[in-house]
Parts: C-alpha cells; structure tokens; sequence
C-alpha cells in the first residue's frame, strides 16, 4: 500500500497523542515519544513493535513502487507516464530508508517485511483497478487511509522512529496530480463521477479491514497499539482514530468531487 496525504486532512500529533501534549502552541511529547530509540528500544517488546511497524511500511513502498511502474503503463500520455515514473522513483528511495534503517538497528530487511507481504498483496488483488481513473482514485483515496493510520501511530513512537516515519509518508506528488486528472475527467463526462465514488467507497472498507487485519496478526504491534507497550491507544482512543481516518475520507472525497 502506498502512502500519500494533503496537507489539509493529515493528523496532527498534538491531534492524535496522549503522548503529546501542547505548551504555548508548540507539541511537547512525554513517555516513550520524548525518548530517543537508544532509550526507547531498551524495552524488547516496544523494539519488536517498531521493526513491525517499519517493515509493513518497507513492504508498501516498495509494493508501491512496483504498482506505480505497472500504472504508468495505462497512462493516457507521455507527460502522464514520465509523471508517474517520477513518483515510483520517489517511492523507491523511501522504501531504501526504511531497508537502511532496519539493518541499522539489527533487523533484516526482508525477515521484518515478510509477515506482511500476504495481506497487502490481498489487499491489491482485491482491489485491482480496471482504468486509469480507478487507479488514480487508489493511489489517492485508498493509500492515503494507510498513511492516516501509520502517522497517528508515528505520534507514539521514539523521536528517532518517528521522524523516519513522518518522512517517508510525504507526498510524492501524486495527489494533486490525482485531484487534476479525476475531476477533469468528471467534467468531460459526469457519468464517471458515480462509478469511481463506488469504487472509492469500496477502497475504503478494503483497506480499513486490511489495516485491522495486519495489526491483529502481530502481537507486539497490537499490544503498542492499545496501550500494552508504551503509550499507546485505549480502546476508546482507537475508536477515535478510525474516526479520523473516516473524515480525512470525505474531505479527499469531496477534493475529487465525489460523494462520500
């Protein structure tokens, strides 16, 4: 799954954090989130959790590379294609930061991605598009709930953790390409605009499932996730997040100019 945001729906950490909190209109973090890795990873469980959390992110970049390039192949023109292949590239070098960054702290690469690698490939199966359009609307509806997810779990982490996440969740671009090229076409033919809010709504349920489904197949990172490590989410803070991820939704709904 690829990770994209705009600025205006993206969480913020003083938003999102019990670990964060706001002291004269800046974040000061507090427990594990004030900690550096070297502090932090002294806990085995917490350490566990984060090479979780990096490798299912290593996975998506990388699985979004590859889906990028197989995109690119359905672009209606050159510009279109040369767009696209600049944004797989992007995707790419987030993908070597996150590889980096597990052998720097003893995890191997692909041993920290594998357990990941059955449901995000589900998860794009399930969700293949049948245009161009539909795969625009993915990268730009679909990915970004991901990134939603991933970067109120980043409010939580190490600072070390969470300056590697924050910055391989940028924007590399494709959504303002996205919003340009899906409402141009609903202009030419509204007809489209029905089609892709259906599918945009499937995407939602699809991924929102995939995310739960990842995080309950991994203890240490459900344990972070609800409060057992560190600190994370209760049960009622979780609830909440997933509201914020539905509003984040229709706000990228409506910047498509379809219907939630």
């Amino acid at each position: 799954m690829r990770f994209m945001t705009t600025p205006d729906n993206t969480p913020d950490a003083s938003d999102t954090a019990a670990s964060a909190v706001e002291t004269g209109g800046t974040v000061a973090h507090t427990g594990v989130a004030a900690q550096d890795w070297a502090q932090a990873s002294a806990d085995p469980q917490y350490r566990a959790a984060v090479v979780d959390l990096l490798g299912a992110l290593a996975y998506g970049e990388l699985a979004a590379f590859e889906r990028l390039a197989e995109d690119a192949k359905l672009a209606p023109t050159l510009a279109d294609k040369a767009e696209l292949a600049k944004m797989a590239s992007a995707e790419f070098h987030h993908y070597e930061k996150l590889r980096d960054r597990l052998t720097e702290i003893g995890a191997e690469p692909t041993q920290a991605m594998e357990p990941f690698v059955a449901a995000l490939d589900g998860f794009h199966k399930q969700t293949a598009p049948s245009d161009w359009l539909e795969g625009l609307v993915k990268a730009y509806v679909g990915d970004s709930i991901a990134s939603d997810f991933y970067r109120e779990v980043a409010a939580r982490l190490d600072s070390d953790s969470r300056g590697l996440v924050l910055a391989v969740l940028d924007d590399t671009g494709h959504a303002s390409f996205a919003v340009e090229k899906v409402r141009a076409a609903i202009d030419a033919d509204p007809r489209v605009g029905g089609r892709l809010a259906l599918w945009a709504r499937r995407l939602m349920g699809e991924a929102l499932s995939q995310s739960q489904r990842v995080v309950a197949d991994r203890d240490a990172l459900s344990t972070m996730l609800v409060g057992g490590v560190a600190d994370g989410f209760d049960l009622a803070e979780v609830g909440k997040m997933f509201s914020r991820i539905t509003e984040a939704h229709t706000k990228r709904m409506a910047a498509l100019g379809l219907a939630a």
